[in-house]
């Protein structure tokens, strides 16, 4: 530690200052500087090469947690502390904070559903639990709004929709985009917050209609949704915030292509599988992403 201390401030001091600083010898670091790396040290370097593949493929996206995951999955034994160590000593960040726009409308006289969910975002099966909720993306033309309803099995979105105006029709078009491709079963949990769209009459009647069992947030906490606001998350740091957009028309090609193949990725790539805070993922019997033909 001393010797790697010295190595690193010895342009701005001599190297006799810095021994006698630090209590080494001036032969004790050269024997330190001919030494071959230690086998910790050669692992960290593997390590490094991979956090920086990986750092790279995500588009600078991925944080501490994300990275872990995605090393386990190469193969890599490896824990969260030493990945952000390693992220840390190399300045490999991530990119991440935007201005704040309110999207939930919960000041209105609209029955409240109970909370079904109650942050327990693991299912067995599609089609057990859904969540949705909605999102800003800033045009040049102003501000597009993005809805979508996630299968909470797969991570996948399974209907979407984009529109100029935050209202009750857009989380419908998104509800019956899902509904179409999944046909749920009687009593599928279909899980959102307080906002005045999901509470309207017209799309409690659709839940109805489609024997989908209403479940909302506590009022303020958005911890009982995260599963949709990390998807969001991953959305705006490896496509939105990246972009400067000119009309909501890119946005909506964008977002199509993100949710079908991922950003400048092929099947499979980094938008395909998104992750809540458990980080598990199903792969199995769903093409990532899946949305209408």
């Amino acid at each position: 530690m001393r010797f790697q201390f010295i190595a690193e401030y010895c342009g701005d001091l001599s190297r006799a200052h810095l021994c006698g600083m630090m209590k080494v010898s001036d032969r004790g670091l050269r024997a330190w500087r001919s030494r071959p790396p230690s086998r910790r040290q050669r692992r960290d370097m593997i390590l490094l090469a991979h956090i920086r593949e990986q750092h790279r493929l995500s588009l600078g996206s991925y944080g501490r947690p994300r990275m872990t995951q995605e090393l386990k999955e190469l193969g890599l034994q490896v824990g969260q502390r030493r990945v952000a160590r390693i992220m840390r000593d190399n300045g490999i960040q991530v990119l991440r904070s935007r201005k704040f726009k309110r999207t939930t409308d919960s000041d209105h006289s609209f029955n409240i559903a109970p909370n079904h969910l109650n942050q327990d975002f693991s299912a067995t099966a599609p089609n057990q639990k859904w969540a949705g909720d909605i999102t800003y993306i800033w045009t040049r033309e102003g501000w597009a709004y993005l809805s979508v309803i996630i299968d909470l099995y797969s991570r996948r979105v399974i209907g979407w929709a984009i529109s100029n105006r935050m209202k009750q029709d857009l989380a419908l078009r998104a509800l019956d985009m899902a509904v179409a491709l999944r046909r749920p079963p009687t009593d599928c949990i279909h899980h959102t917050d307080r906002g005045a769209q999901y509470c309207a009459h017209e799309y409690q009647k659709r839940l109805r209609r489609h024997k989908l069992r209403p479940s909302m947030s506590g009022k303020g906490n958005c911890f009982d949704n995260s599963a949709v606001e990390s998807f969001f998350k991953s959305l705006k740091a490896e496509l939105i915030w990246r972009n400067t957009w000119q009309t909501r028309r890119d946005v909506e090609v964008a977002v199509f292509e993100y949710i079908n193949d991922g950003v400048d990725a092929p099947p499979g790539g980094i938008a395909m599988c998104h992750n809540d805070r458990g980080l598990n993922c199903h792969a199995k019997g769903e093409h990532p992403w899946t949305m209408l033909p």
